[in-house]
């Protein structure tokens, strides 16, 4: 074969993403954070792209974060802007799908390429340090007096933090259509309002409260894992009595409209992401826990999540 000859096929190879990762230039990437900066969306993406450059598989990553409505306006203009896009990335998670069953928008997460479920954490309740409730009993039996005197402060309406709340609510006794929700567009906006005393009681991942709790300016009252969180004082509700259990996760989807190979190059970039030293670090520092889940596998995972948040927020009250 001639060498002009070769070099075209390689060329038209690496377009189609048909040749391995190291055979291909790294690529440009763009994410889309459907959220505002602070929070677990931006801390998971700006993690990704760190890796993802570390591993050589992207030469550069842009970010653009769109907050608001539980991901749906990030969302909206991710799958309307980016068909086809091979080099296109959006983070989401199961904040996404409580917001779309609550919220209904018009666009929704299936319209999009699902890639890898990256990660899982469960919830951490904090009140400020000045606060003159000490303990989760403490807010479970002002709830229980006056429900709308306990504002809870957290992610958008139908995120894992309101879902837990709401089934906290309900196994106390308490109506769950009467907690006090107070939803915040970013983790920055809800630390603010926690550490300010605008809100009694703060609900997020460890990601955003760990360096206040280290700090002394928050204390942690309860997490909605099966044990205990390591480094993180706090017990958990179901030992507390509370038969309250649950977890969020956080993924990556692609544009719509990709092909095969474009998804399978991602798939590939991704994985190799989740070797490198620095994705091992962030998920040290922010206390996840991996979850990788790829291609298909993931895309049922997803269709499993969206049903079963669904029953869990019917019975809570709240759709």
């Amino acid at each position: 074969m001639r060498r002009d000859t070769f070099l075209r096929s390689l060329a038209a190879l690496a377009a189609a993403g048909a040749l391995p990762l190291s055979a291909r230039a790294a690529a440009n990437l763009k994410m889309m954070i459907p959220a505002n900066p602070g929070g677990g969306w931006d801390t998971t993406g700006r993690a990704l792209g760190k890796a993802l450059q570390e591993a050589g598989v992207a030469s550069s990553v842009s970010y653009d974060n769109k907050g608001g409505a539980a991901g749906a306006i990030g969302l909206a203009q991710f799958v309307n802007s980016n068909k086809g896009n091979g080099d296109a990335l959006m983070i989401m998670g199961a904040v996404m799908l409580g917001g779309i069953i609550t919220g209904k928008p018009p666009v929704n997460v299936t319209q999009a390429t699902p890639l890898a479920r990256l990660l899982s954490e469960p919830q951490l309740f904090v009140l400020p340090a000045n606060s003159p409730l000490k303990t989760m009993k403490d807010v479970v039996e002002q709830m229980k007096k006056d429900p709308g005197s306990v504002k809870w402060g957290g992610g958008s309406r139908g995120s894992t933090e309101h879902i837990a709340v709401a089934m906290l609510a309900r196994e106390v006794g308490v109506d769950p259509t009467k907690i006090n929700y107070v939803a915040f567009r970013g983790g920055g906006e809800a630390v603010a309002a926690i550490l300010g005393g605008n809100v009694t009681v703060g609900a997020s991942a460890l990601t955003e409260f760990g360096e206040y709790i280290k700090g002394g300016k928050m204390t942690p009252i309860a997490t909605t894992s099966e044990q205990r969180l390591k480094g993180v004082n706090a017990p958990t509700l179901k030992e507390q009595g509370y038969n309250v259990v649950i977890s969020n996760w956080r993924g990556v989807y692609g544009a719509p409209g990709i092909s095969a190979e474009q998804r399978k190059a991602l798939i590939d970039m991704i994985t190799k992401a989740t070797q490198a030293p620095a994705w091992t670090q962030a998920v040290q520092t922010n206390g996840w826990t991996p979850a990788l889940l790829t291609g298909d596998a993931f895309g049922q995972f997803v269709d499993n999540e969206f049903a079963s948040l669904r029953a869990v927020m019917v019975k809570a009250g709240m759709v």
